[in-house]
C-alpha cells in the first residue's frame, strides 16, 4: 500500500483533465507492477505520482511491491513478487546510497526470466544508478549511471551518429544542475510518433557520460549540454530476449520534493503513459495531447496541492 505523505495529497482529477487526449478507457487494463522500497531519491512520491498518472489515463491497473529497506532484515525472506502476473515492471529502487542492499538472487533471476520471455521493464530515473554488480541488469538497462571503467559511454554526433567512448576513457557519469532542456528526437519509434522533432521539458537532469552495455541499444532522443555543446542521450530502449526495456533520466524527484516541474511536464507525462503502453503491448494507442510542448514552449500540468 502506498503511504501518502502528510500534506502532499495531489488533486489528479484536476490536472490530468487538463491534458487533452488522456480520456481513453480500456476494458482490459494493462497490469503494471512498481517495485520500490529503497532509493536515494524520494521514491515514495515517485511511486505515488507515477501510479496516479498511469491509473488516471484509464489504460492501466497499478500494483506496488515494496522491498525491505535494510540489507539484513528477516522481511527479505517473504519478499518475492510474482512478475508473471504483470505485463510490465517499473523499477524504482537503487542502492547508490547503500551498496550492501541487493534483491535476493532468486528475485533477480525471476526478473531476468520475465523480461527475456517478453515482459516489459521501465527503468525509472535513478533506477539506472542501481546494482552495478548485477550483470543481467546492466545488460537490460543499457547505459546508466556508472563509473568510468564500467562500460561504453555514448555521445550523439552533429549528424545523429552515435559516438562511442571506450570504457576507461572520458569520465564517470555525472550531471549539472537541473535545467530546462530541448529534447531532440533521434530515432522514430512508437513512443515518440507524433511528437515534434524537438520539444522542451522542464527541470531535467542531463546525464553526461552515461555508460554501460550498448547491446541491442536504440537511442530515442538527446539534449545538448549548453556549456560544452555536446549532445547526450536522454532516452533509450533495449531489446532483451523477447522483452523490451526503456531507460531515461526524466522523472526526477529529489528528497522533500512533492510535484516538481519535471514531473508536471506534459511531455514527460505523455512519454510515461505511451512508454508504459509500448512496453506492455509493443504498440501505442495513446494520442499526443494538443498541449504537448514545442521546441520553445514548456507546458506544465496544473498544480493543485492540499497543504493542510
Amino acid at each position: 500500500m502506498i503511504k501518502l505523505i502528510k500534506g502532499i495529497l495531489i488533486c489528479f482529477s484536476v490536472f490530468l483533465c487538463s491534458i487533452s487526449g488522456f480520456s481513453q478507457k480500456k476494458s482490459d487494463a494493462i497490469e503494471v507492477l512498481i517495485v520500490d522500497g529503497f532509493n536515494n531519491h524520494n521514491w515514495q512520491q515517485m511511486t505515488f505520482l507515477v501510479s496516479k498518472i498511469l491509473t488516471e489515463s484509464g489504460l492501466f491497473h497499478v500494483s506496488v511491491s515494496t522491498a525491505p529497506s535494510e540489507p539484513s532484515v528477516s522481511e527479505w525472506a517473504d519478499w518475492n513478487p510474482d512478475f508473471s502476473n504483470y505485463d510490465l515492471v517499473i523499477q524504482n529502487t537503487n542502492n547508490y546510497h547503500n551498496r550492501s542492499l541487493r534483491w535476493p538472487r532468486s528475485v533477480e533471476k525471476n526478473l531476468e526470466d520475465f523480461v527475456k520471455s517478453g515482459g516489459g521493464l521501465y527503468i525509472l530515473h535513478s533506477a539506472n544508478n542501481a546494482f552495478p554488480d548485477w550483470a543481467a541488469y546492466n545488460e537490460m538497462m543499457g547505459p546508466g549511471w556508472r563509473s568510468v571503467d564500467e562500460g561504453i559511454a555514448i555521445q550523439i554526433g552533429d549528424h545523429g551518429e552515435l559516438i562511442e567512448i571506450p570504457s576507461g576513457e572520458g569520465e564517470t557519469t555525472f550531471h549539472g544542475r537541473r535545467s530546462d532542456e530541448v529534447i531532440h528526437v533521434l530515432n522514430n519509434h512508437p513512443i515518440n510518433k507524433g511528437f515534434p522533432k524537438a520539444w522542451k521539458t522542464a527541470d531535467l537532469e542531463l546525464y553526461k557520460y552515461v555508460r554501460g552495455s550498448i547491446k541491442n541499444l536504440t537511442v530515442l532522443s538527446y539534449a545538448t549540454d549548453k556549456e560544452s555543446q555536446i549532445n547526450w542521450p536522454v532516452e533509450w530502449v533495449v531489446k532483451y530476449g523477447k522483452g523490451r526495456v526503456y531507460n531515461s533520466s526524466m522523472g526526477h524527484i529529489w528528497k522533500r520534493e512533492v510535484y516538481p516541474n519535471g514531473f508536471r511536464c506534459i511531455g514527460f507525462q505523455t512519454t510515461l503513459i505511451r512508454t508504459t503502453e509500448w512496453l506492455a503491448t509493443g504498440k501505442v494507442t495513446t494520442k499526443v495531447p494538443d498541449n504537448f510542448p514545442t521546441a520553445t514552449t514548456i507546458c506544465l500540468a496544473d498544480e493543485e496541492l492540499n497543504q493542510e
